[in-house]
């Protein structure tokens, strides 16, 4: 989500809609009449979910939209299927029909009839046999790396949607704020460029239908049931997420049941009363009434993160929680009453018809403190009961691991709810390498931010980054360099947990604050000066930054120590820090030298894993390393980064 700045269906599922079709073809017809008769009668305008799966669940609750939908009867033209209740809203704009579906249904469109006071009308629900699950759903696993993708930004694959006839104006690569053209397309064109670096999954932001020219981001959602056509046509998703399975590569799907976009339909007229907290006119915004003194800290600087220590607080009222859970974000964008269990249900279903219709492999969940713990409970068992495999990985932008660790699931807090969330994108370590690495600050502030691992449930599935979509780019920002960006990436690839790259920094992508940090990949589009997907089109220096990621990715797929191998403390000061990591096949140690001149350090061997070592060998860097009978005497480089194998 864009930060501190205020910021279908095709083939099978096909929604049929019947819609008469009147014709004027007599001087004496009154066509005026006829279309008033027609106006004044039921009217279905969309149906939600557009279509359902049988066997998935034992019910689904449909939301159609329209006109005089005040329901007094409704059936269904198959004996499996029940209607079990409706309800009729908003003078009849909504109707919410709750659709039991018996175990012996068979696939095909259900026809459903509604009777309502003005008339009747129908509508038509595909019902489609699950496809085979044979690798989808699959997960994220230690030996994953993920890639961030803004695909508007990343390559134009098809630019006949550049510019959909719906948004006129919206396409301009001149403005940093308008659709440039990138789309699913694009992505799919570059799968072997992925997979030649060396990243096994994709993260995806969202790409939902949204409503604005300046929404290319994905998150000002009009419609949860639409690709948004400047990325494509669901076909073009689902045959992304096919064609990389096949690759061996991963697609995760970027969600955000926190918030739509301002411009959505239901803002001006919501399905239910209190569907969102508050409304349009009167709502609350989603900063937080507390003052950085509050908890001690010392005021008067710039927020740096979202503040969410009242959230896991036990000792605070819901007064100073209220903003972040139910204010609209930046007070723009309207905030989701998931307290009420319609709507949880509809964002359940919402998860899992994105999930079945394209094979997905996980969830990247946006803003994810600000949605109250109870329905994270309720969604995720909802999505575990029928993909036990899928991974969720949430944004907690925060820099302190007690405040992160508080949301991720696996255990129940003190609010006795356990949020059923499979990890967190490692914040607190994003922050510390920025600090040491453009700041200064102390290489032991690694060593402090992993002891705080005892924290989690599962340290291992952290996901370390140091750059993503609402960050400056590093490459860019004051203190950095191509050494320091080569740190970081060493850094980030050799710690525990699943590594996550933003697309472009394997290149040294320059770019400040948002949107600058979000420029299209060079050679992402006919006519680029140069074309970085490829080696020749590639600078000197891009080349210098990829090669180095490509070895450190392919040591680590080599490596089982990289992926999945504990992480032990060796040595740690201002200016440097080792450790090793150690599986049951091997280890390895990484040396981090931050300083402006070569270090020499003396690494004592009693009570650690390197004790039983008996040679040392380079196999990533420039360092040098004497193996002695109580030591290891190391020669590291200035800024650099190596790694020995210990046997």
């Amino acid at each position: 989500m864009q930060r501190f700045a205020a910021k279908r269906i095709r083939g099978t599922f096909s929604l049929l809609l019947s819609i008469a079709a009147f014709a004027c073809g007599g001087p004496t017809l009154d066509c005026h009449a006829q279309q008033a008769a027609n106006e004044s009668a039921p009217s279905i305008t969309k149906v939600e979910p557009p279509g359902w799966w049988v066997g998935v669940t034992p019910e689904v609750m449909l939301l159609l939209s329209g006109h005089d939908l005040e329901a007094t009867h409704v059936e269904c033209n198959l004996p499996t299927l029940r209607v079990s209740r409706t309800q009729a809203t908003a003078g009849g704009s909504y109707l919410f029909i709750w659709l039991k579906i018996g175990a012996d249904t068979k696939s095909g469109t259900v026809v459903c009839r509604i009777a309502a006071p003005k008339g009747t009308t129908s509508f038509e629900l595909p019902l489609a046999a699950r496809a085979p699950t044979l690798g989808k759903f699959q997960g994220l696993s230690q030996d994953d790396v993920m890639y961030l993708i803004m695909p508007d930004r990343f390559a134009n694959g098809d630019p006949t949607n550049d510019e959909p006839a719906e948004a006129p104006g919206s396409y301009d690569r001149s403005k940093p704020r308008a659709y440039h053209g990138g789309d699913l397309r694009g992505i799919q064109n570059h799968l072997t460029y992925l997979k030649d670096l060396g990243v096994t999954t994709l993260w995806l932001t969202p790409i939902v239908k949204n409503g604005a020219a300046q929404d290319y981001h994905g998150y000002g959602a009009v419609d949860l049931y639409a690709v948004e056509p400047h990325l494509g046509a669901l076909k073009d998703y689902q045959e992304l997420v096919a064609t990389a399975h096949k690759q061996g590569m991963k697609i995760f799907f970027d969600i955000v049941p926190n918030h739509v976009g301002p411009k959505h339909p239901w803002v001006s007229n919501p399905p239910l009363p209190d569907w969102f907290h508050g409304t349009l006119q009167h709502h609350l915004d989603s900063f937080s009434p507390l003052k950085s003194s509050f908890y001690g800290r010392a005021g008067g600087e710039s927020a740096a993160n979202d503040p969410f220590e009242a959230l896991i607080d036990p000792h605070a009222p819901l007064r100073m929680k209220r903003n972040l859970t139910e204010g609209w974000f930046f007070g723009v964008l309207p905030d989701m009453n998931t307290e009420n269990p319609v709507v949880e249900q509809y964002l359940l279903q919402n998860s899992i018809w994105w999930t079945e219709i394209s094979g997905l492999d996980g969830f990247r969940i946006d803003t994810f403190p600000y949605v109250p713990r109870k329905f994270w409970a309720n969604w995720h068992a909802g999505l575990r009961r029928l993909y036990p495999r899928l991974t969720t990985v949430g944004e907690v932008f925060h820099p302190d691991p007690s405040v992160t660790s508080f949301f991720v699931g696996g255990v129940r807090r003190y609010d006795s709810v356990d949020s059923g969330l499979s990890t967190v994108f490692d914040f607190p370590i994003f922050f510390t390498f920025r600090d040491v690495l453009l700041r200064n600050a102390p290489a032991g502030r690694i060593a402090d931010v992993l002891r705080h691992d005892a924290l989690y449930v599962h340290p291992e599935m952290l996901v370390p980054f140091f750059a993503n979509h609402d960050v400056p780019r590093f490459a860019s920002a004051e203190g950095s360099s191509p050494a320091r960006l080569k740190l970081a990436f060493g850094l980030t690839v050799t710690l525990r947990g699943i590594p996550e790259i933003y697309y472009g920094d394997e290149i040294g992508m320059p770019g400040g604050g948002d949107p600058d940090n979000r420029r299209d990949f060079p050679g992402g589009w006919i006519g680029d000066g140069n074309n970085a997907f490829t080696e020749s089109g590639r600078t000197r220096e891009q080349q210098e930054i990829f090669s180095y990621v490509q070895a450190l990715l392919k040591l680590r797929r080599e490596h089982a120590a990289l992926r999945g191998g504990w992480l032990w403390h060796l040595a740690s000061d201002e200016s440097a820090y080792v450790f090793a990591r150690e599986s049951e096949e091997e280890r390895l140690m990484v040396a981090f030298n931050n300083a402006d001149q070569p270090r020499e350090l003396h690494i004592p061997l009693g009570d650690t894993p390197a004790q039983k070592a008996t040679e040392i060998a380079l196999i990533f860097g420039e360092a040098k390393a004497e193996l002695g009978t109580k030591e290891i005497h190391l020669v590291l480089p200035a800024q650099s980064l190596s790694i020995f194998s210990l046997n």
